[in-house]
């Protein structure tokens, strides 16, 4: 029972806190006005300014913003004990994330769509634009190495999802197909094409596909070189190709998943086989950094994610048809991430109790199962390992639901690889958006500026080797700096508020001067532990990133205090006026 009301708590709060502070932010500080002008209308060429429905573009805006990210950090930060994982999903996604999301999003529209990293240069100055490019760049690269890798072990780990995930994208074209070339409807159509995707999951659950080692490289880095090449040319086709279809569909695959997750832990619940296995609270798990501030890292996203920012102004602000649209989009999408991240969480303490095979194939029930899985920070803390914990949990809580466990099995990987794979080349499309932005000379060819993006990639990824390993190398820092960037962005977004509202910057402000405090400390401390490490890589990395934030930071206070209340200063109410 403890897990179904927690599970109910968060929901009825996630709802409450949409209709009272989501609308709140709308209309009395952001004042969304339908009438302003927005970029996938100003600016339409069929590619990647395409105005569209708000249902749409909410299954793009999720599944891009979400990916594995609200998996393998609540996955990860239990071992601190549920309390404070639940604790940090609920209020920073409600207080933090929602208002991040919601408001580069905003900004973003109402300066034609610009990125993140622009609409800093012209709201602070452009050497701040220049440090704040160096962070998401630096993001933007891991992001899309290490999500490569990411997918890459999930088709190793679970070779029956292989199949149903590659099926997906033909499906989605077809779709894209009948609706936008052929006028069919839209909600008939989808529903056909998630049918034929779960008929394909039940294929691949009796059809595994496994990648066997060829040239001499190990069956993830054949994955990630393919997954790289699918990358590149998803993210330069039209958005109406793939990517709006194939999100759409993700997003009926999220509502069933959670469906079945919800409805798991009702039964598995009330049949009372699902118990809360993990410590309220665990402050010293072997090998783990501190608490705090770490659990502010590990969990990004589902409470507050810097790579949100990124989709919000790199893809999701080009195709927002209405401003009243962008509430649904931006702030509603995140707390469907706090849902998420909240079953995961469930999944993790609860339903791994219910079975949990070794690696010796022993089957552990109980507190003994979360035990073995959550022993130590090195136990728990590899890809696989946070990944398979919410899978096998989720698993089992949907397996009282009747539905054979292969099944459930397959399922799940579907779910979690779908949805990192919308990810990966989201990710990729914005960081060619970001260098094009900032050097259109060099990178103005969009398969130019694509094919460095994915070059880099594969030179990451290989760094360390034929095993295609090599963006772990990066991956230490990558919480860091994902959640500095969450900090700047704030920034940006109180700057912005603050010109145009006596109050209403505080409702960035807060957050942000929190985020930039817990980030700064979580730098600093990976700094002393890369020093006494002896790695040079990371330790000049994280040095030019603790620079970065200081700078920033330095010079968005100046700007954020210098900056006089002006209401008639927004730029979308002065082109209304001279019309």
């Amino acid at each position: 029972m403890g897990s179904i009301l927690m599970m109910l708590s968060v929901f009825a709060g996630y709802i409450l806190m949409y209709r009272i502070y989501g609308k709140f932010i709308a209309k009395r500080i952001f004042k969304l006005d339908d009438n302003n002008p927005v970029p996938s209308v100003e600016l339409e060429d069929g590619v990647d300014f395409v105005p569209t429905k708000k249902e749409v573009i909410f299954g793009h805006h999720f599944a891009s913003i979400a990916g594995t990210g609200p998996i393998v950090g609540p996955a990860i930060a239990v071992i601190w004990g549920w309390l404070p994982a639940l604790i940090w999903v609920f209020v920073g996604s409600i207080v933090m994330g929602a208002a991040h999301d919601f408001g580069s999003l905003i900004i973003s529209m109402r300066n034609k769509g610009k990125s993140i990293s622009e609409i800093t240069g012209k709201f602070i100055n452009a050497r701040t634009k220049f440090f704040l490019f160096f962070i998401i760049f630096l993001e933007l690269w891991i992001v899309v190495s290490i999500f490569g890798l990411v997918i890459a072990i999930l088709f190793k780990m679970y070779p029956q999802a292989v199949l149903p995930v590659w099926l997906q994208i033909p499906i989605a074209i077809y779709l894209g197909y009948i609706v936008y070339k052929k006028g069919g409807n839209l909600a008939v159509w989808s529903i056909i094409a998630v049918l034929i995707m779960y008929l394909t999951v039940v294929w691949g659950t009796y059809m595994p596909l496994k990648m066997p080692q060829a040239l001499g490289l190990s069956p993830v880095a054949l994955w990630s070189i393919i997954l790289l090449i699918y990358a590149f040319i998803a993210s330069i086709l039209p958005v109406t190709t793939l990517l709006q279809p194939r999100d759409y569909i993700n997003t009926h695959q999220l509502v069933i998943a959670m469906v079945l997750l919800i409805l798991g832990v009702l039964f598995a619940g009330f049949s009372g086989d699902l118990h809360i296995v993990a410590p309220a609270v665990r402050s010293h798990p072997q090998g783990s950094p501190s608490l705090i501030p770490f659990l502010f890292i590990t969990i990004a996203c589902g409470a507050i994610s810097g790579f949100h920012a990124l989709v919000s102004s790199g893809t999701s602000s080009k195709q927002v048809r209405r401003e009243s649209d962008s509430l649904f989009v931006g702030y509603g999408a995140m707390l469907m991430e706090g849902s998420l991240a909240t079953l995961v969480i469930i999944a993790t303490v609860a339903g791994i109790g219910m079975g949990y095979l070794t690696g010796d194939g022993q089957l552990l029930t109980g507190v003994e199962a979360w035990s073995q899985h959550y022993i130590s920070w090195q136990a728990a803390g590899g890809l696989s390992s946070k990944v398979g914990a919410f899978v096998e949990g989720a698993a089992n809580m949907i397996q009282s639901l009747g539905i054979p466990k292969n099944i459930t099995l397959t399922i799940m990987g579907v779910f979690v690889a779908s949805f990192a794979g919308t990810t990966l080349d989201t990710a990729t499309r914005v960081q060619r958006y970001l260098i094009s932005e900032t050097f259109p000379k060099t990178f103005k060819n969009k398969y130019f500026a694509t094919a460095f993006v994915i070059l880099i990639a594969l030179f990451l990824i290989f760094s360390t080797g034929a095993d295609g390993k090599g963006a772990l190398t990066l991956w230490p820092i990558f919480g860091a700096v994902n959640q500095t960037l969450a900090a700047l962005v704030l920034l940006v977004v109180t700057i912005y508020l603050k010109g145009r509202t006596k109050w209403g910057w505080l409702i960035s402000f807060v957050p942000a001067i929190f985020m930039l405090a817990v980030s700064m400390w979580a730098v600093i401390l990976n700094q002393i532990n890369f020093i006494n490490n002896h790695n040079v890589l990371l330790t000049i990395l994280n040095a030019v990133i603790l620079l970065a934030m200081i700078w920033v930071a330095v010079d968005g206070g100046r700007k954020l205090f210098a900056t006089p209340f002006n209401p008639e200063k927004d730029e979308n109410k002065q082109v209304i006026a001279k019309n």
